[in-house]
This record gives C-alpha cells, sequence and structure tokens, in this order.
C-alpha cells in the first residue's frame, strides 16, 4: 500500500513537471507575440509584463507561493504540494525560455500573427490550456492563481462547476485587457481595441470547454432506470440484442403500493436507439434516461471473451428461461 503510494506520488509530480513545460511552451509559441492575455492570474500577469517589463516568471512565483500555502491549509495538502510543483516549473521554464539564447531559439516556431489572424493563435493556445487544466485537475492539482481561488469556491459550494466559476474570474481580467493594450492615437489620446479582449474570452471560453470535456471523461454512456411489467422480456433483449446485462431491483409504487421490477442497465451511445427500439415495443413501461460522464470496470473487456456471450445466455437460461431464438414480444393493443 505505501509502495503504491509513493509510486502515485512520483507519478503525480512527473505528470505536473510534464505539464508545466507545456503550458511555459504554450505561452511562448502562441501567447507572447499576438497581444492577448490569456487567462487568470497568468493573464494579469502578461499584461503587467506588456506595460512593465517585468517577467511573467517572476510574477507567477511571487503570487502562487502564497497561495499554494493558502491551498494547503484550506483546500487539501496534496492538491497544494502538486500545485506547488507545477508553479515552480512553470515560472523557472519562463525564465529559462526568456533567456536571449533560448528565446531566439524559439523565435523560428513561434506562431506571430502580426495582427492578422490572431485568433488562430488564440484558438491553439486555448486548446492547450484547456488539456492541460483538465489533466492537472484529474491529477487533484492546478496550474496556480485562479485555478485556486476556483477550487476553493468550488470545495465550498460543490454545486458550481469550478471551470465555470474559472470562466467568470478571467471574464473580469479580459475586460480588464481592453484598456491596457490600447495604443496612442497621436493626439494625446489612446485608442483601445475590442480584438485582445475578444481574444481573451475566446481563450478561456475554449480552455474551459477542453478541460471540462477532460474533467469528466470520454468513457461517456447512457444509464437506464426502466419500470415495467416486462421484466423478463426486456431482459432477454438486453441479453440476446445488446450482449448487455442489466440489474433487476425490486421497488413499490408510492402512489398504488403495487410491487414492480425496476431495471438498471448502462449502454453505450452506438447502442442508444437499439435500447430505445426494445423499450419502444412494451407497454405498461416507464423508463428515466441520464448520461453517465465516465464508467469504471472491466465489462469491456469481459464482453471481449469469445464465451462470454454463451456463458451469459446459459446463465440466463437458467434464471429467467432464455432460449438462443428470440420469442415475440407482446403488442401493444391497437386503439
Amino acid at each position: 500500500m505505501k509502495k503504491e503510494l509513493v509510486r502515485r506520488a512520483v507519478l503525480d509530480s512527473i505528470v505536473m513537471v510534464v505539464l508545466a513545460l507545456l503550458f511555459a511552451l504554450n505561452y511562448m509559441l502562441f501567447v507572447v507575440k499576438n497581444q492577448f492575455a490569456p487567462a487568470g492570474f497568468n493573464g494579469i500577469a502578461t499584461m503587467i509584463e506588456y506595460k512593465t517589463g517585468f517577467s511573467v516568471g517572476y510574477f507567477s512565483l511571487i503570487i502562487n507561493v502564497p497561495l499554494c500555502l493558502f491551498a494547503f491549509f484550506f483546500i487539501d495538502r496534496g492538491f497544494a504540494a502538486k500545485t506547488f510543483i507545477f508553479s515552480v516549473v512553470y515560472s523557472v521554464a519562463l525564465l529559462v525560455m526568456q533567456t536571449e539564447r533560448i528565446e531566439s531559439a524559439l523565435v523560428p516556431f513561434q506562431y506571430d500573427a502580426q495582427g492578422v489572424d490572431t485568433i488562430f493563435p488564440a484558438l491553439i493556445a486555448g486548446a492547450v490550456g484547456g488539456f492541460v487544466y483538465g489533466l492537472s485537475f484529474r491529477r487533484n492539482a492546478s496550474t496556480g492563481g485562479a485555478d485556486v481561488v476556483a477550487k476553493f469556491v468550488s470545495k465550498k459550494n460543490p454545486l458550481l462547476n469550478f471551470f465555470w466559476i474559472n470562466f467568470a474570474i478571467n471574464a473580469v481580467i479580459a475586460l480588464a485587457s481592453y484598456f491596457v493594450y490600447g495604443e496612442p492615437d497621436g493626439s494625446g489620446g489612446m485608442l483601445y481595441e475590442y480584438k485582445p479582449v475578444c481574444l481573451c474570452m475566446l481563450y478561456c471560453f475554449l480552455s474551459s470547454m477542453v478541460g471540462n470535456s477532460i474533467i469528466k471523461g470520454s468513457k461517456s454512456a447512457y444509464k437506464f432506470l426502466i419500470i415495467t411489467s416486462h421484466t423478463e422480456e426486456i431482459e432477454r433483449e438486453i441479453f440476446l440484442k445488446l450482449k448487455h446485462s442489466a440489474t433487476r431491483i425490486q421497488a413499490e409504487g408510492a402512489y398504488s403500493r403495487t410491487s414492480r421490477d425496476v431495471l438498471l442497465c448502462v449502454v453505450n451511445k452506438r447502442q442508444l436507439i437499439e435500447f430505445r427500439d426494445i423499450l419502444a415495443k412494451y407497454d405498461n413501461t416507464f423508463s428515466v434516461v441520464e448520461t453517465v460522464n465516465e464508467i469504471y470496470g472491466n465489462f469491456v473487456n469481459v464482453k471481449k471473451d469469445e464465451n462470454w456471450v454463451k456463458k451469459t445466455l446459459e446463465k440466463a437460461e437458467k434464471v429467467i428461461g432464455v432460449k438462443g431464438e428470440e420469442k415475440p414480444a407482446e403488442q401493444k393493443p391497437t386503439q
């Protein structure tokens, strides 16, 4: 058990180091040359660097060290430790990449839209940023800055989605960027542009969408709860047509006080239409369906076994009398 914890801690640390390096590279290649604030406190740091020349790397260290201490005491120690690793590696990587030698080596790879097609670097940077956000939170960590604030708020109110809290914080930063990237108009005034605001909002929205998708997982499916008087027939069709099983639950109607069977079954997206067709054959059947974000377990591997269907049908035959041939479903009465 202790070895497993150590192994997981080492793996988490390595992942956070790699993500921090990717995040720093993303900043240098797609953000620096295109004059828009990416997101969070990193966006504030970008605007400060644009106006004063004070490095984002130093600002990230200054702001994230106290935030990690706050997270250590008020959020989670493991979360704080991994966020600290990310913040330190990200800051150091930026400082190294901003040295004259490394920066000149990165120039051929930088996406400089030259004020024309700046939407493309914002899209790429947002997608990469969302990837980093999502993977870091799957490891119970964050990229620091506004992520820590959003994590604290979502912990206090679990009904609030972390990524949309973060998006709200970033929207305020986007509005601030309107006043930062203005240029003198030649008559003593300032000419402000909406483009940096739009690019920042686009970056924030895309990174939130990608991050949220990664957090939810890719193994999505549909869960059906079926209340029916045709339990055995539906079970039989699930076995034969979908090569699935189901869980039978005994229930009682709150109004009628009659006993009914409730079937619980999880199917993948490809089987959704076929499953609905099965249910449509039977009267006195009520079902509720909801999206399942991720499925755990080795059921997929079990189904790959060539003997799985045979064994399942043999067992089903003993339990509910399922045969290899389909029995016609009871038809709904015609009006």
